[in-house]
């Protein structure tokens, strides 16, 4: 699960970021490290500390500095590569991806120990697709607990919607209306079918053989 986890986190460009936003906290960063963290992510990852710190508009020796704490904690490695008989230096994300694979496996806001996308996986019968795998990611990243994103894809699949598209709009739809527990689910379930209930009785209390009486009088 772990290696399929980091090929996807590889693959993937746009969710990385907000990933790695959501837990540099947890991986001890500051908030200059996260930042060079990000500008790394927008190179072809080849070490040039004279350009970062000219697109970061800070000084060398400041991002030399952060660098070589990046790779005490076990960030990033220096590489040294030999290209057409050049020798570069490369940046490896490896242990980046593996730390933040590991947060993701080991997030679990559910009552039990599955995996959330060990979850979809099962109430859809298949393989999720790449992208797929993104876009939960973001959800998860995001303003929604995985709690509230299980809960939607329950509501989906009861309705016999297996796809990301419907939770999606169920997700937003919970957000304008404020509602963020699994309480506040139940609570908004409880009043419609209240005001169901009433309409369904307001709808029997009528007399309909009198109004027909009345109209034929």
């Amino acid at each position: 699960m772990m290696d399929k986890i980091i090929e996807l986190l590889k693959q993937s460009t746009g969710t990385f970021p907000l990933l790695l936003l959501h837990h540099y906290k947890d991986l001890k960063l500051s908030d200059s490290e996260f930042i060079l963290l990000v500008e790394v992510l927008n190179t072809d990852l080849e070490f040039n500390p004279k350009k970062m710190s000219q697109d970061l508009k800070k000084d060398l020796n400041d991002v030399l500095e952060e660098m070589n704490g990046l790779v005490d904690k076990g960030i990033l490695k220096i590489e040294v590569r030999k290209v057409r008989n050049l020798r570069s230096e490369y940046i490896n994300l490896d242990d980046l991806y593996e730390k933040l694979a590991f947060f993701i496996v080991n997030e679990d806001e559910t009552s039990n120990s599955e995996n959330i996308f060990d979850i979809f996986e099962r109430e859809f019968g298949r393989t999720l697709s790449p992208m797929e795998y993104e876009i939960i990611q973001s959800w998860c990243g995001g303003e929604f607990s995985q709690e509230l994103i299980v809960l939607a894809l329950k509501e989906a699949t009861y309705n016999g919607a297996n796809n990301l598209r419907y939770i999606d709009k169920i997700l937003y739809e919970w957000k304008k209306k404020g509602i963020k527990t699994k309480e506040d689910v139940e609570k908004q379930k409880n009043e419609f079918h209240k005001k169901k209930e009433l309409q369904t009785k307001e709808l029997f209390d009528y007399d309909w053989l009198n109004e027909r009486e009345d109209t034929n009088n």
